[in-house]
């Protein structure tokens, strides 16, 4: 088999195993965070499907694809069908730009050189960017197509959170970018060469803690979903939504949280490098796994202890205080490396 036959078959099995895999993380994301949630509150969590409930999320699957699909008369009803694909897709599309282990080295598998990535992107970091403001707008159309105040205020709500921690979270990455002198995930991961203290959350920090933070509000997950809020909004944008295409919502904050997870890892924790050099027998995938399964638990963490910030806590955080710190951490950054560079 020659060497461009190879490479075709690798990609096309990179581009089947990739989107496998990540449902397949999801589904016990979901199984795991009902089980911590269970813990934070004394309770027990999902106990009956399969060994000790964790085949639950598939049961659920499976109950949501049998539910009726109830779309509402008023509506505007090809956007409403619509929108939960603009929020579930993007997500799958950042994953191709990911690398989870070396590229462009030796011929490493049946002699044909085997990259980890998918597509080695020049400008990965401004994908993942572009892709999450798309996703934005499913959740933003979603509100819009529903016919519903609750579920327009929802929406209304995403959009504000979007443009307003956007900006932190792209200032942050900028940070990175331009100590890696490129936009390219794999060039950031090679810039980290060597052990833990090479990497970049360390010069980073101010970057990584804002990127991090942002990166909640981008998910809308507590204390920053406001664009659910059941208290004040029943279920926000979800509020007209049944059957699978909820299910879509519900999946697709869970995957982009794990795609959130391995962004934050290649850009300040190595990627798929481990913490000691001489630890990088154990392959890059498993490093970049645990990596993204202690980010994981950290947003379960805060989102079973924090109460949800109002609305107006939540623009001020963005615009007083992560915009400004995210600028100043640039203009640091850039002076610092024009000056040791």
């Amino acid at each position: 088999m020659s060497d461009p036959v190879a490479q075709l078959v690798f990609l096309i099995v990179k581009a089947v195993a990739m989107p496998l895999i990540i449902i397949t993380m999801v589904a016990f994301a979901i199984y795991f965070e009902r089980k911590f949630a269970g813990f934070f509150q004394a309770r027990v969590g999902p106990t009956y499907l399969g060994p000790w409930g964790s085949l639950q999320s598939f049961g659920d699957v499976l109950k949501l694809i049998s539910k009726e699909d109830v779309i509402p008369l008023r509506s505007d009803k090809s956007v409403f069908k619509l929108a939960p694909y603009i929020a579930f897709v993007p997500a799958f599309l950042v994953m191709a730009v990911l690398p989870f282990g070396p590229v462009g080295g030796e011929p490493n598998l049946f002699g044909h050189r085997f990259d980890y990535v998918i597509a080695n992107f020049d400008a990965g970091v401004v994908l993942f960017l572009a892709m999450g403001a798309i996703a934005v707008y499913g959740v933003v159309l979603a509100g819009w197509s529903s016919n519903s105040n609750y579920s327009l205020l929802g929406g209304l709500r995403a959009g504000a959170q979007m443009i307003s921690y956007e900006l932190a979270m792209g200032f942050s990455a900028a940070g990175v970018m331009v100590m890696a002198g490129s936009m390219s995930l794999v060039e950031i991961v090679d810039g980290q060469k060597g052990a833990f203290w090479e990497w970049y959350w360390i010069p980073q920090i101010v970057g990584a803690i804002i990127f991090f933070i942002a990166s909640i509000a981008e998910l809308n997950r507590t204390p920053f979903d406001m664009a659910e809020a059941e208290q004040e909004l029943v279920a926000g944008y979800l509020t007209e939504y049944s059957g699978m295409r909820w299910g879509m919502f519900y999946l697709a904050e869970y995957v982009n949280m794990i795609v959130v997870s391995g962004i934050i890892s290649t850009l300040y924790f190595g990627g798929w490098r481990a913490p000691f050099e001489s630890w990088n027998v154990i392959p890059g995938p498993i490093w970049l796994f645990l990596k993204i399964c202690v980010l994981i638990f950290i947003y379960m963490w805060i989102r079973w202890t924090i109460f949800r910030y109002r609305y107006n806590q939540l623009m001020s955080v963005g615009w007083k205080v992560l915009l400004p710190l995210s600028l100043a951490n640039l203009a640091v950054t850039a002076v610092v490396v024009s000056v040791v560079g």
